[in-house]
């Protein structure tokens, strides 16, 4: 473990911070118990009572399991803990993006929109149809400022989202935009293609105001191939220029042990 002395202003919230990262980034293994109380207190340099309700965070989250009389475990999050733990996957401790989360979250992004719009074009409301054109015609007026288009993209996303009136969907919209904000500068020059592609998001507003929902589906996933795929493509070629270093590292590492 890599745990150190907590100097934070919120203590509960720095122990949380630095257990949950431990066990995300998979330096606790699953099952493995975790330090007592008092031995968290010692190393981490904080109360006892902040050591409690960062437990007790980690257990809402399902991180941990906390057994009384039988210690604390960690848990295997990937089969316990739920979207909300997602933006913490997203980025490493040295805040470089971890690829295949990023990849994960296009890909959830790219199966959810084409239903999304299916069902906003199915239950929308005659004034949600106007809030749409209001946003298509927003976007129109930004076509050369690829930064305002990629919010008003999010806002277009986010009206389809409630339109749809799936809870589910919301929910897990809101989790993929947290994530994606947290990326979404880097990401805006290489989903250009998606951005600048109005006449997409007027034919997907066009089909929510004739109710076609099997029309809005398709332009959604057409939209979203776009994106996709420079984000894929991007992700494919960051990963091998990762694994061409590591390479570079091994050998030059084999060379210095030869010349030892």
């Amino acid at each position: 473990m890599r745990l150190k002395p907590v100097a934070r202003k919120s203590l509960s919230d720095a122990v949380f911070e630095q257990l949950s990262q431990e066990i995300v980034h998979g330096r606790m293994r699953p099952g493995a118990p975790l330090p007592s109380e008092r031995a968290l207190c010692d190393v981490l340099r904080v109360n006892r009572g902040a050591v409690r309700e960062a437990l007790k965070r980690l257990s809402q989250a399902g991180l941990i399991s906390i057994q009384h009389g039988g210690g604390t475990r960690v848990l295997d999050f990937k089969q316990t803990a739920s979207l909300d733990l997602l933006n913490r996957l997203l980025f490493h401790h040295d805040g470089t993006v971890d690829l295949r989360v990023a990849r994960s979250v296009m890909e959830m992004r790219a199966a959810m929109a084409p239903d999304i719009a299916r069902l906003a074009a199915m239950r929308r409301s005659p004034g949600q149809v106007l809030q749409l054109d209001e946003m298509v015609a927003a976007m129109a007026a930004q076509e050369h400022d690829l930064l305002a288009l990629q919010v008003l993209a999010l806002q277009f996303w986010d009206l389809l989202t409630v339109c749809s009136e799936n809870i589910a969907y919301q929910l897990a919209f809101n989790g993929l935009r947290h994530s994606y904000e947290g990326m979404r500068e880097a990401l805006v020059e290489v989903m250009g293609e998606e951005l600048r592609d109005l006449v997409a998001y007027r034919r997907i507003a066009d089909a929510v105001r004739r109710r076609d929902g099997e029309g809005a589906g398709q332009s959604a996933q057409a939209l979203m191939q776009h994106g996709s795929r420079g984000i894929l493509q991007l992700l494919a070629a960051l990963e091998s220029s990762n694994e061409d270093g590591q390479a570079e590292q091994a050998e030059r590492e084999e060379d210095d042990d030869d010349e030892q």
